[in-house]
């Protein structure tokens, strides 16, 4: 039978953004106090109801947030913390900015060129790169922990790209419908080499959607 190994998918937690932008890759964004208690209620997930398989490999991103969402787990677990860049937030032209819909960045004409093709999209980083990075990251993980179970703390837009390229879905959606609230975990089992199945879970809550601007 095929070895079975699970690559845990972790979304990094609420993030201290009054400026209400879409912060990215900019440096200085740190968990809120909800979001800190969002990595604790994770890392009690992951030593709870997820322990089986146990987990044996922890990695990251590099950006802060997602350091400090995995920093529960490796204490509750005894890892150490991996940093995978290939797991980082994606880029955006639109960073630093405010972006809600109706507001700020999207109601300048002078940006609208940049919303000119949804599918790539034509505004950051293609999504088939995305996925692509990702993808590598996750093999990377479930090698590390062949027969047991890896964390990679990482952020909404890869781990729902790489969802969609998962499930053979297209990359086209609407954000506010992305199945990935703040903390939670989008599982893949693997069967061998072979993607077996992906579930989700939300160990800290569902979020609203609109409720955290640039998460």
């Amino acid at each position: 039978m095929s070895e079975t190994t699970v690559v845990h998918l972790l979304r990094h937690g609420e993030v201290h953004n009054p400026a209400k932008i879409l912060y990215g890759r900019l440096p200085g964004y740190r968990l809120s106090t909800a979001g800190e208690e969002m990595a604790r209620d994770a890392a009690r997930w992951f030593t709870g109801v997820a322990a089986d398989p146990p987990i044996t490999h922890l990695v990251a991103s590099p950006l802060e947030r997602a350091q400090q969402t995995a920093a529960p787990i490796a204490e509750a677990l005894g890892l150490p913390i991996t940093t995978d860049a290939r797991l980082i937030e994606a880029a955006s032209d639109f960073e630093g900015l405010r972006v809600a819909v109706g507001d700020g960045a999207l109601r300048e004409p002078r940006h609208w060129w940049k919303l000119r093709n949804p599918f790539r999209p034509s505004w950051g980083e293609p999504y088939v790169e995305i996925a692509a990075r990702m993808l590598l990251a996750v093999e990377a993980a479930r090698d590390a922990a062949r027969g047991s179970a890896a964390v990679c703390v990482s952020h909404q837009l890869p781990i729902w790209t790489l969802r969609l390229h998962l499930e053979g879905r297209s990359y086209l959606h609407d954000p506010r419908r992305r199945e990935c609230a703040l903390a939670s975990v989008t599982s893949v089992t693997y069967a061998g080499d072979r993607v077996a199945g992906v579930t989700y879970a939300e160990p800290a809550g569902a979020t609203d959607p609109d409720a955290v601007a640039g998460a």
